[in-house]
């Protein structure tokens, strides 16, 4: 075998080794992208409050959610908060229920509390203080925002 002959098997060796360590190796599933939905209004607007919860439901099947209540909605997350109903929606409270089970992260903003003569200790179990933190590392991929 001649010189020119063994350097070009040895690289066509070295293209088929490489070739089979990167096109082979470990598959990453892509992130998951994450779906922030914001609440700011509350019992006066059950439409919008229980459409919100529906949708992070809906959403959380196959994005990572989390939900933000301030302003008036944060009188939903009360511990003496009534049962909202609205149109063919299920309840309020047991969509609260479904969403912590789900592991859906429900934030409620400590200002807007502290505004409304209420503390974190209002809140139902489960409902978590906000934490900036929380609004960008609930999700690996990129954040979309809905506004309720």
């Amino acid at each position: 075998m001649g010189r020119r002959t063994l350097m070009i098997t040895s690289i066509l060796i070295l293209f088929s080794i490489s070739s089979f360590t990167f096109g082979h190796g470990v598959k990453t599933k892509p992130a998951k992208d994450g779906i922030f939905i914001h609440v700011s209004k509350g019992p006066e607007d059950s439409h919008r409050v229980l459409m919100a919860m529906n949708m992070a439901l809906l959403m959380s099947e196959t994005k990572d959610v989390v939900m933000y209540f301030d302003i008036k909605g944060v009188y939903v997350l009360l511990k003496n908060a009534k049962n909202i109903t609205y149109s063919h929606f299920p309840g309020s409270h047991e969509q609260i229920k479904k969403l912590l089970a789900k592991g859906i992260t429900i934030m409620a903003c400590p200002g807007c509390l502290k505004a409304g003569g209420k503390s974190p200790k209002d809140l139902m179990p489960g409902i978590k203080v906000a934490d900036k933190n929380k609004f960008f590392n609930f999700t690996k991929g990129r954040i979309l925002t809905i506004d309720y």
